[in-house]
């Protein structure tokens, strides 16, 4: 093939159980790259990835690692089908910025491992230690939202599409948020069933210990250009790429701007590599006259591997 391609990697929430299961048993290079994640680990993730249960899979120490090892996975197995892939760029959602970084080669498998394992375990400790929720807004002006934000003293976590943009904060503050969004002109507020308020000030310990993490990690300059969520912009030098992958685990994810940045780029055609097709359904909402594929198991890279080679 000789059209280039855009890498979008799944975030926290996307994970299955059954997730590179068939992968595994299908390509001896996928069954490699988990056995090397259960090494580092030091447990059994594909276990937990293939049989469950959900409750434990969930955990955000747990899903962060199963998501980047599944996304990488995907992304070698393609790389097998489509020897003539062509990476113009990466972008991932959330915990998959670190996935598009790998892809990139910002770092290699075994340091982004480390580097997600960190997180998630470094992100269940704020959970542990905060008392946050987080609540999806339906329909609604942008700012509107940031008002009610403000208003209720929680923080704007996630701008993931027109008409969808997640809050985040204090219990208290979000119940308050959900009281008063049809105030806003807002059509339905949805808590959502996560374990803390990511991406908002409640994650600053997690923050902290991260950014400690990626001092002494290995970083290099990405091959491709890849798009963070921070600021919804490419990011090349170690120096801003340890700087936005920090600042993001407060921060909220400019999910919306950040596939506005890549189609003004030019991009036409992005593969979705994940366990659902959670961004391919975003996308629809962004920019309808963009093309994703959706790769999660076996059947969906062969169809993807048949329309990338038409």
């Amino acid at each position: 093939m000789s059209k280039p391609v855009v890498l979008l990697f799944a975030g926290q929430g996307a994970q299955k159980v059954g997730m590179g299961k068939d992968l595994a048993e299908s390509f001896p290079s996928v069954r490699a790259l988990f056995d090397q994640a259960d090494a580092a680990i030091g447990y059994s993730l594909t276990q937990m990835m293939f049989e469950g249960p959900m409750e434990e899979l969930t955990k955000t120490s747990r899903c962060q690692p199963a998501l980047y090892a599944h996304g990488l996975a995907c992304l070698n197995v393609l790389k097998e089908k489509v020897p003539g892939l062509q990476v113009a760029a990466t972008a991932g959602l959330s915990l998959g910025e670190f996935t598009a970084h790998a892809a990139a080669g910002t770092f290699d498998f075994a340091t982004g491992l480390n580097l997600v394992f960190q997180r998630g375990s470094f992100m269940e400790e704020a959970c542990e230690q905060t008392k946050g929720a987080m609540l999806a807004m339906l329909g609604g002006e942008e700012s509107a939202i940031r008002e009610l934000a403000a208003e209720c003293d929680v923080d704007v976590a996630n701008l993931n599409a027109p008409g969808q943009i997640v809050l985040s904060g204090s219990v208290d503050g979000i119940n308050a948020a959900a009281a008063k969004a049809k105030d806003k002109g807002i059509k339905r507020a949805i808590p959502l069933p996560v374990a803390g308020a990511y991406h908002s000030r409640l994650m600053k310990s997690a923050q902290d210990k991260l950014a400690a993490a990626l001092a002494s990690a290995a970083i290099a300059e990405p091959t491709v250009p890849v798009v963070c969520n921070y600021e919804a912009r490419a990011v090349k030098t170690p120096d801003e790429i340890r700087a936005t992958l920090t600042a993001q685990v407060t921060g909220s994810v400019r999910w919306v701007e950040s596939m506005q940045a890549l189609r003004a780029a030019g991009h036409e055609l992005f593969i979705e590599l994940g366990p659902d097709a959670t961004l391919a359904g975003l996308m629809g909402k962004i920019d309808k006259t963009a093309k994703v594929i959706s790769i999660k198991d076996l059947a969906s890279l062969e169809a993807a591997v048949a329309e990338l080679n038409a």
